[in-house]
């Protein structure tokens, strides 16, 4: 396990170097001068691959890769200034996903150290908006024909996930009859049938599932009608979906739809379910991530998804990771790459770093 002391000496100060280069989707490239040099100095070979846009995927591998390890190199807007107190490191990436770099890459240096070999490291681009790293990725299938596992970070608190819910965006749309404010019974208001909608759908009891958890809806954006004194002709919204096997919120909100009520499907994941070895704490996790994809690389083998860092910190002007969850984390994925490289020695031991 590693010690506090090392963790705080190199790997913070990486941490708050790739927090302090903001790297949002389409300028992951910032970070190639940090990460470059960082893994040519592990002794890595580096292979950067182009993603559409002008984007990099970065591939490092030491040895014939059986394990391999990846997370995201972009991030969600806004920039969040880095700063440092009592051991916590608040920035934007700090758990998502920069935190997932320093971990992996720490652990690599912790197994090549012990003399092991036979893993890789690839760092993607576009996680956050459209994937068009991951699609990328799944062209190095062939270079990577021995992967036993693919070990995806994001923040799970430093516990396995069991999976990750399906994923849904919709646009509902109503239509009405315009007429003026001041006779409103001569008109037919949309945005009143639309706010009926999301009543029903606020009243539906969720399905909950044993272990991806349950589902949920988040109501993004609202808009309608053309002035305050003008009937509303016309109202739509943008909701996303979290589903689960055996739900059936989808359903019901097409059910629930006013007359001439439309559902416009913008986008569709599947939900999966991941591997979970004995011997590691696991859980559901809310979000999605590119694991479902890129789990391609290593047909018939693991696909696990976890990392340092609360899901609640993700994404929010508090982003934040201390170095006692750092260094937990680098045990973790330190843990995984020596079971899948020895899988004959069953899972190994896993606890809080000393």
């Amino acid at each position: 396990m590693f010690n506090l002391q090392s963790v705080e000496s190199k790997d913070f100060p990486l941490l708050e170097a790739l927090c302090s280069t903001y790297s949002p989707g389409g300028d992951e490239a910032r970070l190639l001068p940090l990460l470059l040099p960082e893994l040519e100095a592990m002794g890595g070979t580096v292979l950067r691959q182009e993603v559409p846009g002008g984007r990099p995927n970065i591939l490092a591998t030491w040895g014939e890769p059986r394990v391999l390890f990846n997370t995201h190199l972009d991030v969600v807007p806004p920039r969040i200034p880095v700063s440092i107190e009592g051991g916590r490191l608040r920035g934007r990436g700090a758990c998502d996903a920069k935190g997932q770099i320093v971990a992996q890459l720490a652990a690599i240096r912790r197994l090549l150290a012990e003399g092991r070999s036979g893993f890789a490291w690839l760092g993607v681009s576009g996680e956050e908006s459209d994937s068009a790293g991951a699609v990328k990725a799944l062209e190095l299938r062939e270079s990577l024909p021995h992967l036993r596992a693919v070990v995806v970070g994001e923040p799970t608190g430093n516990r396995l996930a069991a999976g990750q819910k399906g994923f849904v965006r919709l646009r509902l749309s109503c239509e009405g009859t315009a007429a003026h404010g001041g006779l409103p019974e001569l008109g037919h208001n949309a945005i009143l049938d639309l706010l009926d909608w999301i009543d029903k759908l606020r009243e539906l009891t969720a399905f909950v599932h044993p272990s991806l958890g349950s589902e949920v809806w988040n109501l993004g954006t609202i808009s309608g009608g053309r002035a305050s004194n003008v009937v509303a002709d016309h109202a739509e919204a943008e909701l996303t979906l979290r589903l689960v096997p055996g739900g059936n919120l989808y359903d019901s909100l097409c059910a629930l739809g006013p007359p001439g009520g439309r559902v416009e499907e913008l986008v569709r994941d599947p939900w999966d379910e991941f591997s979970t070895p004995p011997g590691f704490p696991s859980g559901p996790v809310p979000f999605g991530s590119d694991l479902p994809m890129l789990r391609a690389l290593a047909p018939g083998g693991d696909a696990l998804l976890c990392g340092p860092g609360e899901p609640s910190a993700a994404h929010t002007p508090d982003e934040s990771l201390t170095i006692d969850e750092l260094a937990s984390g680098i045990d973790l994925f330190a843990a995984l790459g020596a079971l899948y490289l020895e899988s004959a020695r069953g899972p190994i031991p896993f606890g809080p770093a000393a």
